[in-house]
């Protein structure tokens, strides 16, 4: 009876030793990513080899819309004064020499008292000098009371002629003022044509010299403003492209050129600056003071791309769906990490070795999709 007992137990260990482990349903698409062939066609997707394309080698740079100094005109005044009336706003377009505003000042007042005063002092100081020069000249008088005239008269046509230019600086006519005609307050006019960005004034304010009350930009010389790191200023040369975006505003790739490369490297950040030209259909589309990302386009070279759609992200990394093989289950796909290069419109470079090669085939569209 033993006997028979240890045989079926050696029979049973024997037969559990060679019997194979129960393998799990879904061994076959383990690792891989499947799609059934009706959830492809359905879903749109599309599969296809990357496809051989130019690419911009590009300089990045950061920068803003610029215009010329002289297309910028601050509005300030050199006198103290109350705003008398302001009725222009932001946006507004003006002409060169037009009113922007007035401002009441008790020191246009006394200016022009002052003025004045020196004016007819004038006359009889001019008077006596030619008396006492020609007595002198006959030495009939000393040459102190020569000198004296002399110089009194010299001194009050000085401050005659000082007085004259701040009058004529403040818009005042001074032959109006000779007549005795004292204005109260002055005019500030447009030193160029342009649009009103900044408005300061408003009625009753009191201002102090050099305070800005406006500002007008005339936009028709719109330029880039760029700066450029020290590691990359030898390859940026002019004429080269420049394509840029508004990324605070819209996703529109710009375009301009590069027109002047600054001679020195300034600040702690090492950089330079570049100037670039717009075409006139491009500054319609924008303001000054925009910030832009821009590329300098250097050189060109060619590559592998694939559709945006085409590549998918996790852990910060791309990748793309590489076609594996299709069966009765569907078709199935690996993923394989890539490393994405330039861009050019709708397509991403990718590194071309290893899993992917010219004649792979990737999924091209539904990768969204696919893995969510």
């Amino acid at each position: 009876m033993k006997k028979y007992i240890v045989l079926s137990l050696s029979l049973l260990a024997l037969s559990c030793k060679n019997e194979p482990a129960t393998a799990p349903e879904s061994t076959v698409d383990s690792g891989y990513v499947t799609v059934t062939k009706a959830q492809f066609e359905n879903m749109g997707m599309e599969m296809g080899t990357p496809i051989a394309m130019d690419f911009d080698v590009a300089v990045k740079a950061s920068g803003r819309i610029d215009v010329p100094p002289k297309n910028r005109a601050k509005i300030t005044t050199f006198i103290s004064g109350f705003v008398k009336s302001s009725n222009l706003l932001i946006g507004d377009k003006v002409a060169k020499g037009q009113a922007l505003l007035t401002i009441e000042s008790p020191e246009v007042v006394d200016m022009q008292k002052e003025y004045l005063t020196i004016a007819r002092q004038l006359e009889y100081l001019k008077s006596e000098y030619t008396r006492q020069k020609t007595l002198y000249d006959e030495k009939i008088t000393s040459q102190k009371n020569y000198l004296k005239a002399d110089s009194d008269y010299k001194t009050a046509l000085g401050q005659y002629q000082s007085l004259r230019q701040k009058l004529l600086m403040l818009t005042i006519n001074p032959g109006q003022v000779e007549k005795g005609k004292i204005a109260s307050t002055i005019t500030l006019y447009a030193p160029i044509s342009g649009d009103i960005t900044t408005v300061n004034a408003a009625v009753g304010m009191a201002v102090n010299p050099s305070e800005m009350l406006m500002e007008i930009v005339d936009n028709k010389e719109l330029h880039i403003e760029l700066s450029v790191f020290e590691k990359d200023i030898l390859k940026v040369k002019e004429n080269q492209l420049i394509k840029f975006t508004v990324p605070e505003a819209s996703k529109e790739v710009f375009e301009g050129e590069v027109h002047l490369i600054g001679k020195s490297i300034e600040g702690t950040d090492r950089t330079t600056n570049v100037h670039g030209h717009l075409d006139e259909k491009v500054k319609q589309k924008l303001l000054t003071g925009m910030f832009i990302e821009a590329n300098i386009v250097v050189d060109r070279k060619k590559g592998y791309a694939v559709p945006k759609d085409a590549l998918g992200k996790e852990n910060d990394k791309y990748f793309v769906l590489l076609f594996h093989h299709e069966d009765g289950k569907g078709i199935h796909f690996t993923k394989v990490p890539v490393v994405v290069g330039s861009s050019s419109d709708d397509f991403e470079e990718i590194a071309v070795d290893g899993k992917i090669k010219p004649d792979s085939k990737v999924l091209l569209k539904g990768v969204f999709d696919l893995i969510n």
